[in-house]
């Protein structure tokens, strides 16, 4: 069978664990000791956890972060998030082929006694917002505690190779997201009155102020004085016929596979969505070894920053904006995409269409807050706040900002903090939450003697790490704004350390050095993709800053700064005119071309809005024809959001069903919320022992 585990990556350390053997429906298999049970199937190649009762279609993962149940297996017996759920040997993990049956047990049951916690701050998310607002309480002495579902802090910031944008001072600004994550985790240790539980779920807030969590299926009741849900932000799903296919998931879900858990989950992507979480996508598929077909953005420009669609660009990555998915083609699981212009009603043009064979779609087209908690607890008049993306969606780096602040807020309602949270701070967040600027052209520059950085970016962004390492302190953006652009104020003083190339996050920082040979500069390019590329002597393509190939020259030498790891420094010699506008190295030689494939597209209507359910766009247009203007009258009649996720993918489709269809929202009724927001097993409110307890 088939390993698919990345053995060797750019940027990541390959840790080594223990290897545990357990049984796939029947099968003998092996995986890592702790690793999430589908990590350890996709690791074996198998990506179908079975089949829907409904239709039998094949069901597979879709989001790796418990919210969709879309990965579900049974587990010694037991119905199980394969996402959420760490292997242990000898596990015997079988499919979910139609409804699964339930544990018969009539044996007496062991109880234990519930645990009652009190805690003057509870939050509930350990990710960059969370742990920020973690480090202010504790630095003020209150009793804080963390819960999180994963079994490590750092949330997202765990799945990001790439180095961080933003401010040096305030987010890490160049630092690689995973090592901003070890970061707030090692600072988070110096506070005693700050408490961690991983791998503990918050399930439910209730009207007596006490909300529910699950740890290792032992249930925990938590009143606290004060809450801060800082929850993050759960994918978008798109509608479109084979959106459910096992090879359809979303771009977190990737990156959870490939960068937190190291399984090359695909050999060939197409990535739905040209903001910065698919761009970001990208250029990880890329550090993995995984061809990336094309990136497709409906707008006419892509929605996130410029640097980093140019990075994908320059490796050789074709973006096609105006362009919208029309469907995802095959019997068991992703064979092909067709992609198509699309007109001003955001339909396809007939005659546009290009089918590419892939075996794997990343839906990257936004993220919707995981405010649940928040809301409820602001209905039960609980004193509660929000951080991160469950306030705001933004960037890791607002996410930490914003989490800072609201942490001293929580102290001011305290009553442990008098002072005024600085006007600075309040207008910092605004700025790193800001959307990036319109494009502008720079000149190329005239000074053609000394060692010359150039600085490719043309796009105000929040971003300022190359003012910080210059050594020579020439550096500055314009304006001394943080989103203003880099200039040198006196390029004659360049010695040419090349820390300003290293850092940058955009890869958008070149060195070009005319001492030596002024017709012939040296110039030293960022990189950091595969190292058996850019080996000295090995031929490369250089290209300028939107992908344009500009020659063919050999590698002259490689280094790397022990001060910014996983980027590469490579060095190539080029003629005077070509040097300065040399940005990066192409990776992905050949276009990959449209296939000439039937085209396998259903009808609009076929496309299936309610995963768990099975519920076709079509059979809730219906409903809506027929007069339904209730989400739980659509629930009763056809079962739309009746599922184990409780509607969290397919409520912000419906709504667009009923735009679309000329619907006035405010002559709707929204769904009635459960009481709990997360699936739990009834015996665990009541205490019971077993089970798959351990």
């Amino acid at each position: 069978m088939t390993q698919r585990r990345i053995t060797s990556h750019p940027v990541l350390d390959i840790p080594q664990a223990q290897e545990v053997s357990f049984q796939w429906n029947g099968r003998p298999l092996t995986g890592k000791q702790g690793e999430m049970i589908s990590s350890a199937l996709f690791a074996n190649d198998i990506n179908t956890f079975g089949h829907h009762h409904k239709d039998k279609s094949p069901q597979g993962m879709y989001c790796a972060n418990g919210q969709c149940s879309q990965c579900l297996v049974i587990v010694d017996g037991f119905p199980v998030k394969s996402c959420m759920t760490p292997l242990e040997q000898g596990m015997d993990v079988k499919s979910v082929e139609g409804l699964p049956e339930l544990p018969g047990d009539d044996s007496p049951q062991d109880f234990e006694d519930i645990e009652d916690l009190t805690v003057e701050v509870l939050i509930i998310g350990g990710g960059p917002a969370g742990l920020s607002a973690a480090i202010e309480l504790g630095r003020l002495g209150i009793e804080t505690l963390i819960i999180d579902d994963k079994d490590r802090l750092g949330g997202k910031l765990v799945l990001q190779t790439h180095k961080f944008f933003g401010s040096v001072e305030d987010s890490w600004a160049g630092t690689r997201g995973f090592e901003i994550g070890h970061i707030l985790e090692q600072k988070l240790k110096e506070f005693p009155t700050v408490e961690t539980r991983l791998e503990t779920t918050a399930v439910g807030v209730f009207s007596d102020g006490i909300v529910g969590a699950v740890q290792k299926n032992h249930y925990i009741k938590i009143k606290p004085q004060k809450m801060l849900v800082a929850t993050g932000a759960r994918e978008r799903m798109l509608a479109f016929p084979g959106n459910t296919l096992p090879g359809v998931y979303g771009a977190g879900a990737f990156q959870t596979l490939v960068n937190r858990d190291l399984i090359k989950a695909a050999d060939r992507v197409l990535i739905i969505g040209g903001g910065n979480v698919g761009i970001i996508a990208g250029y990880h598929a890329i550090q993995a070894g995984i061809e990336v077909v094309a990136v497709i953005e409906g707008l006419d420009q892509v929605g996130g920053y410029k640097v980093h669609a140019d990075k994908l660009i320059r490796l050789g990555v074709p973006i096609y904006t105006t362009h919208t998915v029309v469907s995802a083609n095959g019997r068991d699981r992703v064979e092909t995409v067709t992609i198509a212009e699309r007109d001003e009603r955001w339909k396809p043009v007939p005659g546009t269409e290009k089918t590419f064979k892939v075996d794997t779609v990343l839906v990257a087209v936004g993220l919707a807050k995981v405010d649940e908690f928040f809301l409820k607890a602001k209905a039960w008049g609980m004193d509660v706040f929000a951080a991160g993306d469950a306030e705001e969606i933004a960037e890791a780096s607002a996410a930490m900002f914003t989490g800072k602040i609201q942490g001293v807020k929580i102290a001011q309602s305290l009553g442990k903090f008098d002072q005024e949270i600085p006007d600075e701070w309040i207008k910092k967040a605004q700025i790193l939450k800001s959307r990036p600027g319109k494009a502008i052209e720079r000149p190329v520059p005239t000074i053609e003697t000394g060692v010359l950085p150039i600085f490719h970016c043309t796009q105000e962004i929040p971003c300022n790490p190359c003012t910080s390492v210059c050594s020579e302190n020439i550096i500055q953006t314009e304006n001394n704004l943080i989103t203003g652009l880099p200039t040198l104020t006196d390029p004659s003083l360049c010695k040419g350390c090349m820390n300003c190339v290293a850092v940058c996050p955009g890869l958008a920082a070149t060195l070009v050095d005319y001492r030596k040979d002024p017709e012939q500069p040296l110039v030293t390019l960022p990189y950091e993709i595969s190292r058996d590329l850019v080996k000295k002597g090995n031929t490369v393509t250089v290209t300028d800053v939107n992908g344009a190939p500009l020659a063919r020259v050999d590698v002259q030498r490689v280094l790397s700064k022990k001060e910014f790891p996983g980027t590469l420094l490579v060095q190539v010699k080029l003629d005077k005119e070509t040097a300065k506008r040399a940005v990066g190295i192409v990776v992905q030689e050949k276009v990959i071309l449209p296939e000439e494939v039937p085209d396998t597209t259903g009808i609009p209507d076929d496309a299936v809005i309610c995963r768990c359910e099975r519920v076709t766009a079509g059979e809730i247009r219906s409903a809506i024809r027929n007069g339904v203007r209730d989400m739980n009258e659509l629930k009763a009649i056809n079962r739309t959001g009746m599922g184990a996720c409780g509607s969290k993918t397919c409520r912000p489709m419906v709504w667009g069903i009923f735009r679309d269809e000329g619907v006035d929202l405010k002559q709707t009724t929204d769904r009635i919320d459960r009481p709990l927001f997360v699936e739990v097993p009834l015996g665990t409110f009541a205490g019971v022992k077993g089970g798959n307890d351990d």
